[in-house]
C-alpha cells in the first residue's frame, strides 16, 4: 500500500509543470546570467549591491554582455520604539532596489522591478555597537536585495526561453 501512495506521489509530482530554473537541459537560464553587466550604483550600500550581484551573475560564468542591469537603491534608517528618557531604542533599516534589466542590442526593457529587505536594529548604550550593527545590517540587507534581483532576473530569463 504504501509503494502505491509513493508511486502516484512521484507521478503527481513529476506531471506538476514545475521546471529546474538552472538545470534545465539547455541550460540558457545559466548562460543569460553569464551575459549580464551591472551598471555603476552609487554610494556604499550600491558597492555592496553591486559586488553581491556580480559574485552571483559570475558563478554562471562570463560571457561578452548582452544585458545592462541597471539598479537605483533607496537606503532608510528610521528610528523607531521610543524609551522612556524619549531616547530611540530600535531602528529599521530598509533596503529597496528599482532595477531594469536592457537589451543591450535592441535597448528594450526585458524586465522593469523592484526588491525591497529590511533589517530590525537594536540601539544600545555604545554608539560604536550601535553604528557596527547598522553596518551589519547593511550588508545583509545587500546580500537579500542582490539574491531577490538575480532570481527574479533568471525567472525573467526562463521566460524568454
Amino acid at each position: 500500500m504504501r509503494f502505491v501512495a509513493a508511486l502516484l506521489l512521484a507521478f503527481a509530482l513529476a506531471s506538476c509543470g514545475m521546471k529546474p530554473l538552472y538545470g534545465t537541459d539547455s541550460g540558457a537560464t545559466k548562460a543569460g546570467l553569464a551575459t549580464i553587466e551591472v551598471a555603476e550604483i552609487p554610494g556604499r550600500a550600491g558597492w555592496l549591491v553591486r559586488n553581491a550581484l556580480n559574485d552571483r551573475l559570475s558563478a554562471a560564468g562570463r560571457e561578452p554582455p548582452r544585458y545592462r542591469l541597471d539598479v537605483r537603491l533607496d537606503d532608510r534608517l528610521e528610528g523607531l520604539g521610543l524609551l522612556s528618557d524619549e531616547s530611540i531604542g530600535r531602528e529599521r533599516r530598509t533596503l529597496r532596489a528599482r532595477y531594469q534589466l536592457v537589451d543591450l542590442a535592441s535597448d528594450e526593457i526585458v524586465l522593469d522591478a523592484s526588491a525591497e529587505y529590511d533589517a530590525g536594529i537594536d540601539v544600545v548604550s555604545s554608539d560604536y555597537a550601535t553604528i557596527a550593527a547598522e553596518e551589519t545590517a547593511l550588508e545583509n540587507l545587500a546580500v537579500e536585495v542582490a539574491d531577490r534581483i538575480v532570481t527574479r532576473v533568471a525567472l525573467a530569463l526562463r521566460n524568454e526561453e
